[in-house]
């Protein structure tokens, strides 16, 4: 029997299977990671937390996210894809309703970290799952369609949360646990259901990619200054307004939403590494933007870090199906692995430096521009 989501020859159908894998990523990235981004003033200002433990709640994400990435594929190995990706989405859900609960520090935090886990488990599978059940030909455009979830995800959370907040921080934890049940809901019935690999198969050598997975690595590595300090960056760094900041946060989406869509079709046309080194430039130059202390160079800073920031994981889920065809699903979560471990010791790391340099975004900022100098060399020797 033809297995739903392996229907090559609908292709409605076929592109049905890559939005549902994107509205897997909107959720557990876009809402249960980046979400928290303009929630962290409103929960210090709401005496929720204070500026320490609101950092730790972040730095809990992170953790979670990655503990997710490496469960990801064993949990879909055993109850199948659509299943993990339902185990996913009730998590990511069940961690938002929890947090609109002051529950002090501890409760807060293992929740942050659950929410994590959701999401790391759902960028694990969503993407390749969703490969896997389309045509060789249409993959480009399907990985730019999965990742454009991160985009959607923080600029749709970007323009709800200062609604949201009206009602309270409860109320806005409230409301992010009833869309991401929407965007299940509407979802599920097209998840991807591609066949399980064997077991042999699975056990085999997955083709070296080290320079692949170490670029991938430091542009996440080097995206941690805008992912955490972009927004106080325009507010307390250039005195903007709160608006402005939060105007720049979604400014960021967009760009991930161009980034991810122009991503997969320009893999598709160029290649894979080569894309990914025209993405690594975008970087340099945003992370470069924003140590200009105009604020014109910094409202084009946001946008060109969503693009190459997020769009780069777009290029690299395409680069990860050449290098390793049919086991690239594994190499993808040694990829995402790779990314959230660079991301998780980089967080601690700056946020000690932040505090040590009396909150010099200059510092961070500068940080990350030479992590993304590393990766485009790393991305131009591989591409050579």
């Amino acid at each position: 029997m033809e297995k739903r989501g392996c229907r090559f020859n609908r292709m409605p159908g076929v592109m049905k299977v890559a939005w549902a894998a994107a509205g897997a990523i909107l959720a557990g990235v876009g809402l249960a990671r980046f979400a928290y981004v303009p929630l962290f003033p409103a929960m210090v200002a709401a005496g929720w937390v204070d500026g320490g433990e609101a950092g730790l709640l972040g730095a809990g994400n992170f953790a979670g996210y990655l503990l997710g990435v490496l469960a990801g594929r064993r949990l879909a190995a055993r109850i199948g894809v659509p299943r993990a990706l339902d185990a996913g989405m009730a998590l990511a859900v069940a961690a938002f309703a929890a947090c609109a609960w002051q529950g002090g520090l501890f409760w807060l935090f293992a929740w942050r970290a659950l929410a994590g886990t959701a999401g790391g488990v759902l960028m694990a599978l969503a993407g390749p799952s969703a490969q896997a059940s389309v045509p060789p030909e249409r993959r480009g455009v399907a990985s730019g369609i999965v990742m454009t979830g991160v985009g959607l995800g923080v600029v749709s959370g970007g323009l709800a949360m200062p609604l949201l907040l009206r009602g309270g921080v409860e109320a806005a934890w409230a409301g992010l646990a009833l869309a991401a049940a929407l965007v299940w809901w509407a979802a599920r019935r097209h998840w991807p259901d591609p066949p399980a690999l064997p077991a042999e198969e699975t056990r085999s050598t997955v083709p070296r990619a080290g320079g692949l997975l170490l670029a991938y690595a430091l542009s996440g590595a080097g995206m941690v200054a805008p992912m955490v300090y972009l927004s106080d960056l325009a507010v307390r760094g250039r005195g903007m307004p709160i608006e402005a900041g939060a105007a720049v946060w979604i400014g960021f989406g967009i760009g991930a939403l161009l980034g991810t869509l122009l991503g997969g079709r320009l893999a598709a046309r160029l290649g894979g590494q080569r894309a990914l080194l025209a993405w690594m430039a975008v970087q340099v130059v945003a992370l470069g933007a924003a140590l200009v202390p105009a604020w014109p160079v910094l409202a084009l800073a946001g946008p060109l870090s969503g693009f190459a920031g997020v769009g780069a994981t777009a290029v690299t889920l395409l680069a990860a199906r050449e290098v390793a065809g049919a086991q690239a699903g594994v190499l993808w979560v040694r990829a995402t692995a790779a990314y959230a471990v660079a991301q998780v010791g980089f967080a601690f790391g700056l946020a000690a430096l932040f505090a040590a340099t009396g909150d010099s975004h200059a510092a961070v900022f500068g940080v990350g521009l030479a992590l993304s100098i590393a990766a485009f060399a790393v991305a131009l020797r591989g591409w050579r």
